[in-house]
């Protein structure tokens, strides 16, 4: 119903454009330090799976609502291709479950934020039956703010925490000791009270359990939800250009679609897609013959930054990607990219964005290939990344007002709360053009990502506007999906003992330096080595026992 929406909420694209690290944490692509303790002993280091996890978890309730127009398959998200009927919206929750009592809730916020007490949120606290006041928080720092709040006596009753923040060990364990264990509420039935809560699927939820109980409420994840090579369709028709299809092939594509001269060149800085063309689990994975070890051991991992050398020492990478300056989405509109990388959301954004301002616009997703080109292997994305949880001091009053308004922003495509939370009130925030509903300047400045911070529904796909683009999107994660894997902690929510937490604090900034030609490949194997010495070793023992204790992942 969104075409705002990359799955299951509007606000997941501002979440996932706004760091390369929220990025990777939700493709995979880098190990979460996140709070889970094992239930048996209390402590905050670990993980809780398997039967332990079974027995916290709220009871899966299917939701009865709009049937997809894609299904499901291969861990894609589902796909919503039709117009919005607005007569034919249903109500998943026909009785308020608010009391109207306040909710304090803080997160994360890119952009300028609604005033407070404005037309949405008045309309969407109305229909809920809640009072939010929203501590809106600026997105690019918000880790800091998160810390500190967590680590003072003053917190909301509601905090949205981002899975990338959890790389703050700090983080992650105050979450553990001050966040509410929420399963007096939603363990089992009891989460039937609140019926869009119960239709989130069991592994985002699992991927909830903090500190051996549940605590977050998760905004779900399509299995599938991978970083996207795009590139600009339109422009490789009118060059005549293949789509390359193997390690080689890009890069001998790249040197002759770039012309320095005329400010074109190949890509931008296409590192976090390097890793799935030479097939480098993220993470810890047991591998074939039976070894666990991490990403960075692995041959592939030396060669995916190689290759990646290659197109920076070869020229075809644009001059801002390898400064790190400017918009990348706007160079690749403006042409002075070919390709570039993004979530999965970037895909409508770019295509709405350039609709009226530039027709003969093209975006497509390049399909992933194998560094030979042979079949690529893609990873499973975590279940969820993102939560919302609420304060140990809260009153049952609010607590339940906070899940009231969760449950209320959780609604599936189909229904009125969908539509509310996502467009607003129409005439006000949004009108209805064949079929389709198109904001308003009051809608583009008062529904953003607020509401749809606090949980949303399985997730789907659905772009009235754009129907090709849903469409496109999802039978790109279909085909994708069709090689993926799980890794063995696939689905586990861990925090690692923080005697570890600094051993690869300095990895990301190596690989940036290296991939720019500003150190050498002897450097990158300094550092595994010093990472095995320092500790790296340890860890996998740490790994290991906690991988035969709760099982593997896939």
């Amino acid at each position: 119903m969104t075409p705002n929406a990359a799955s299951s909420g509007p606000s997941r694209r501002s979440f996932l454009a706004s760091s390369a690290i929220a990025t990777a944490a939700v493709a995979g692509g880098m190990p979460l330090l996140t709070a889970c303790g094992g239930s048996d002993s209390g402590s905050r280091e670990g993980t809780t799976s398997g039967k332990a996890a079974a027995k916290l978890l709220p009871t899966y309730v299917a939701s009865k609502m709009a049937d997809p127009d894609i299904p499901s398959k291969n861990g894609a998200a589902a796909g919503y291709t039709g117009k919005v009927d607005l007569a034919a919206l249903t109500t998943s929750v026909p009785d308020k479950l608010g009391t109207g009592a306040p909710v304090k809730i803080m997160a994360p916020f890119w952009g300028t934020p609604p005033k407070p007490g404005c037309a949405y949120y008045k309309a969407v606290d109305t229909a809920a039956g809640t009072k939010v006041t929203w501590q809106n928080q600026n997105g690019m720092t918000y880790g800091q703010k998160l810390g500190a709040v967590l680590a003072s006596s003053s917190i909301p009753d509601m905090v949205v925490v981002p899975g990338w923040e959890l790389n703050n060990s700090k983080i992650g364990s105050a979450v553990a000791a001050k966040c509410l264990d929420l399963g007096p509420y939603l363990a089992g039935d009891k989460v039937k009270k609140y019926p869009n809560l119960a239709a989130i699927p069991s592994d985002a939820w699992r991927m909830g359990i903090f500190g051996g109980a549940l605590r977050g409420i998760p905004m779900p994840t399509a299995p599938a939800s991978m970083i996207v090579p795009y590139y600009r369709k339109d422009v490789f028709e009118k060059k005549g250009y293949s789509v390359p299809k193997s390690a080689d092939e890009f890069l001998s594509w790249a040197k002759d679609a770039t012309s320095a001269r005329a400010r074109v060149y190949a890509c931008g800085d296409i590192s976090w897609i390097a890793g799935a063309i030479f097939s480098v689990a993220p993470n810890w994975d047991i591998d074939d013959d039976g070894k666990l070890r991490y990403s960075i051991e692995r041959p592939e991992y030396l060669e995916s930054l190689a290759w990646v050398r290659k197109l920076f020492d070869a020229g075809v990478v644009h001059p801002d990607d390898r400064a790190r300056t400017g918009d990348v989405g706007q160079r690749f509109t403006a042409g002075q990219i070919l390709v570039c990388t993004g979530d999965m959301s970037f895909w409508y954004v770019k295509a709405a964005e350039q609709a009226q301002a530039n027709p003969e616009f093209q975006i497509d997703g390049m399909d992933l290939f194998g560094a030979d080109g042979g079949n690529p292997t893609t990873y499973a994305s975590a279940p969820a990344n993102i939560w919302s949880m609420i304060h140990k001091g809260a009153s049952q009053e609010t607590v339940e007002n906070a899940l009231a308004a969760a449950n209320f922003a959780a609604a599936p495509y189909g229904t009125k709360e969908r539509m509310l939370v996502d467009y607003g009130v129409e005439g006000s925030h949004y009108t209805v053009k064949d079929g389709a509903p198109v904001k308003t300047d009051q809608g583009n400045s008062e529904v953003v990502n607020a509401w749809g911070m606090l949980a949303a529904p399985a997730p789907y796909v659905a772009h009235p506007d754009l129907p090709d683009v849903a469409r496109a999107q999802v039978e790109w994660q279909q085909r994708m999906g069709a090689f993926m894997k799980k890794t063995s902690i696939y689905g586990m929510t861990i925090i690692e003992p923080s005697r570890y937490a600094n051993l690869s604090s300095q990895l990301e900034q190596l690989q940036i330096d290296y991939v720019r030609g500003n150190k050498k490949m002897s450097d990158v194997q300094a550092f595994i080595a010093n990472w095995k010495s320092s500790g790296g070793d340890k860890l996998r023992d740490w790994y290991k026992e906690l991988i035969e204790k709760n099982g593997s992942g896939n």
